[in-house]
């Protein structure tokens, strides 16, 4: 696997691994309906390819040549001294290999200015909270509208180096 820059032509692909990830990840949590429907609004290649324009972003996929197998939104804010991730995924059958870690260290190699990552995760997502916890982010608050669906999240934050 390698890291890019996604594009255009990946948005397609991209869809189809936040859509399969999403249904393997939160199905068992607010049901096939509930997933559905967000998946539908968020994960829409017109959405998708909104984000490739914005300023202050990076949007990224582990590709391995045959297929995308990971990817990365993150956005710099307050100044570019917060970076937010606003997406990690990595399809399910790919996940434990270390993709996610590239994607993460790709994204904060991205944005050399940001002192702090941010990040929402969804409670129940224990394997992923074990992933962030391990590349050291830590628990530093909660929300209660997750993206604007109503859903509690939790904030994990990691110190970058200066």
């Amino acid at each position: 696997m390698f890291v890019r820059t996604a594009g255009e032509r990946d948005l397609v692909a991209i869809r189809a691994l936040l859509v399969e990830t999403w249904h393997a990840t939160y199905d068992a949590i607010y049901g096939v309906e509930k997933v559905t429907e967000i998946t539908s609004e968020w994960h829409s290649v017109a959405a998708l390819k909104a984000r490739l324009a914005r300023p202050s972003t990076e949007f990224l996929v582990a590709d391995d040549g045959k297929r995308i197998g990971g990817i990365a939104f993150a956005e710099a804010v307050d100044g570019g001294e917060v970076l937010v991730l606003r997406q990690l995924y990595v399809l399910p059958d790919m996940q434990g290999r270390g993709i996610g870690g590239m994607l993460l260290d790709e994204v904060i190699e991205s944005f050399p200015e940001a002192h702090t990552i941010r990040l929402e995760v969804e409670e129940k997502n224990t394997r992923a909270i074990a992933f962030y916890q391990a590349n050291g982010f830590v628990r530093a608050g909660r929300v209660d509208d997750h993206g604007g669906t109503g859903i509690p999240a939790l904030i994990y934050e990691r110190v970058l180096a200066a």
